[in-house]
C-alpha cells in the first residue's frame, strides 16, 4: 500500500499523463487571485492550474478586487467572480469599521459581474459592526451568497438578520468540529461549509475520519471544497493539495462525492449538475 505522500505523488502523475483516464470535476469554492498572485502568474497560467488539475468552475476573489475581473476576462465560463471587499491587507483587519465600505461594494456590485461576495473575515467581538450588518443587508437585496470567515457567533449574527440569506462557511469555521459543523447546519437551511485547507483535519495521513465520514453522509449537499490559495506559496502546491482532496472524496459513496466535489456548487450559481456513478462506500 502506498504511503500518503507517495500516494499523492501517484495522483499527480496519473493526471499528468496524456489519455490518462479522466478525473471528475472538481469545482473549487475557494480561490484568491491577488495582486501578489497576479505578479507571479499570468491568467492563463492559472487557468492552465486549473485544467490540468480538473476543475471546470471555481469561485474566485481578489485583493484589490478589480485582479480577478483580469482572470474572468480570460475563461468567463470557467472563473465565477466573487467582490473582493478588501483594497489591501491593511483592510483585512479593519474592514468592519471602515464607515464608507458598504457604499464603495454597492457601487461595484452596481457595474460588475459579481456572483457573491467576500471573503469576509470577522470574529465574534466585532459581529456587531454596522459595516458588517450593513454588508449582509446588500447582499440579501441583491441575492447574492456571502464568504465569511468566522467564528460561530458571526454566522448567528447573519441569520439573526435574515434566516435566508446564503452563506458560504469558509474552512469549516473557525472551530471545525463535526458535532458544531452539524449542529450549525441542523439550525441554518440556508448554509454551505466550504472544506478548504481542512484536508488534514478530515482525512490524516490520506484516511477520511469516521466523524467527517458520518457528517458528509448526513449532510451531503452543503459542503463544497476548495484549495484557497491565500498565498503565492499555495500556487506552487495546488496539484498537491487538489491531489489530497481527490484522496478523501474517492472514499465516499460516488453520489456524495459528487455532490461536495461539484454538484452543491453548481446548484448555488445555476450550472447544470454532474452525474455520479455507483462506486460503493469504502468505510
Amino acid at each position: 500500500m502506498l504511503n500518503s505522500g507517495r500516494f499523492l505523488l501517484h495522483c499527480i502523475q496519473i493526471l499528468a499523463i496524456p489519455g490518462a483516464i479522466a478525473a471528475p470535476p472538481l469545482f473549487d469554492s475557494h480561490i484568491h487571485y491577488n495582486a501578489d498572485d497576479a505578479a507571479l502568474l499570468n491568467p492563463t497560467q492559472v487557468i492552465e492550474h486549473l485544467k490540468r488539475n480538473g476543475i471546470r468552475r471555481a469561485l474566485v476573489t481578489s485583493t484589490p478586487f478589480e485582479v480577478v475581473l483580469k482572470l474572468y476576462d480570460q475563461a468567463p465560463d470557467r472563473i465565477i467572480p466573487i467582490l473582493g471587499i478588501y483594497r489591501d491587507d491593511q483592510d483585512k483587519r479593519s474592514w468592519y469599521q471602515d464607515k464608507s465600505l458598504p457604499a464603495r461594494i454597492e457601487a461595484r456590485l452596481n457595474k460588475g459581474v459579481w456572483r457573491g461576495i467576500g471573503e469576509l473575515h470577522l470574529f465574534a467581538k466585532h459581529r456587531h459592526s454596522p459595516v458588517f450588518l450593513q454588508i449582509v443587508r446588500l447582499a440579501l437585496q441583491r441575492r447574492l451568497p456571502l464568504l465569511i470567515h468566522g467564528d460561530p457567533a458571526v454566522i448567528d449574527s447573519v441569520y439573526d438578520i435574515d434566516p435566508g440569506q446564503t452563506v458560504i462557511w469558509s474552512h469549516a469555521g473557525t472551530y471545525p468540529y463535526p458535532d458544531l459543523i452539524a449542529d450549525y447546519l441542523q439550525r441554518y437551511p440556508a448554509l454551505y461549509v466550504d472544506l478548504s485547507v481542512r484536508d488534514h483535519r478530515i482525512a490524516p495521513n490520506g484516511k477520511l475520519e469516521d466523524n467527517w465520514f458520518e457528517l458528509f453522509l448526513r449532510f451531503p449537499d452543503r459542503f463544497m471544497t476548495g484549495v484557497d490559495t491565500y498565498s503565492p506559496e499555495r500556487w506552487r502546491k495546488f496539484d498537491m493539495v487538489v491531489a489530497s482532496i481527490r484522496n478523501w472524496l474517492n472514499q465516499l459513496p460516488d453520489d456524495v462525492a459528487m455532490q461536495i466535489r461539484y454538484n452543491n456548487a453548481a446548484r448555488l450559481f445555476s450550472i447544470k449538475t454532474r452525474s455520479a456513478g455507483t462506486r460503493p462506500i469504502s468505510k
